[in-house]
């Protein structure tokens, strides 16, 4: 077990601007949504919810956004449903990419995802073209605590049932089987651990290096999936790098 996960290699930090905040809030806001009517509304009996609310606040989402949320989820005038689809496609130089979709509108999603992959020079792909280079894991992220080393992290890592861990001084993050995302985040709650979110991604099994040129095409696919409002989460294969000009 060690402390650097692929987790970390394939996830980029973005300046969050208004616009980008204010996506970002759209997306939580459909997962809410989609929580509410799975559960309902109160998160005391909904872990689902729960989880939600949680990713909200770490994302700095107002509380007051946040009830507006699940008041309109589970209004009476509610009659928004969303469908979950999950796209697989090639980006440059073969890179494989999932997205995870959340829709109201399944033909505009589709047709605005392959748009997106197209002006990449990519291309969209079947059920399992390339999900065969993924592996689905628990990914669960806590707020670090005060005085707690990476040797304590991996203790922790092992005592809760994680397979992996990241250790940072602001946060911690365990990658564990699929099935173990509420497992995982049960027990680090009972330990007194602020938990940021608890979900399942698909973590890629061989990480790919890309040339500077289709380097750039890639980050531009990326940044606009995760720019569009039916796209939930965007996975792929390709290490990225410590330095990026923004």
């Amino acid at each position: 077990m060690s402390g650097h996960s692929k987790w970390a290699t394939i996830h980029r930090a973005k300046e969050k601007t208004d616009q980008a905040r204010g996506k970002v809030f759209t997306k939580i806001g459909k997962e809410i949504a989609v929580a509410v009517k799975a559960g309902g509304p109160d998160p005391n009996t909904n872990p689902r919810l729960a989880t939600v609310i949680a990713k909200a606040k770490a994302n700095n989402m107002p509380n007051d956004n946040i009830q507006r949320s699940i008041k309109k989820a589970s209004g009476e005038g509610s009659n928004v449903n969303y469908e979950a689809i999950v796209y697989e496609g090639y980006g440059p130089a073969g890179s494989a990419v999932i997205c995870d979709i959340l829709t109201d509108n399944k033909n505009r999603a589709s047709s605005d995802v392959r748009h997106i992959f197209d002006r990449a020079g990519g291309a969209l792909g079947g059920p399992n073209s390339v999900a065969f280079m993924f592996n689905k894991k628990a990914v669960v992220v806590a707020k670090s605590k005060p005085n707690v080393s990476e040797d304590d992290a991996m203790m922790l890592a092992m005592d809760i049932g994680a397979d992996d861990f990241e250790y940072s001084p602001e946060t911690f993050t365990f990658i564990g089987d699929a099935s173990s995302v509420a497992v995982i985040r049960d027990e680090l709650i009972k330990q007194g651990y602020e938990v940021i979110s608890a979900e399942q991604e698909m973590i890629p099994t061989q990480l790919m290096d890309l040339p500077d040129d289709k380097y750039e095409s890639f980050i531009k696919l990326i940044d606009n999936l995760e720019d569009n409002d039916d796209v939930q989460c965007v996975y792929h294969n390709v290490r990225l790098r410590e330095v990026e000009d923004e």
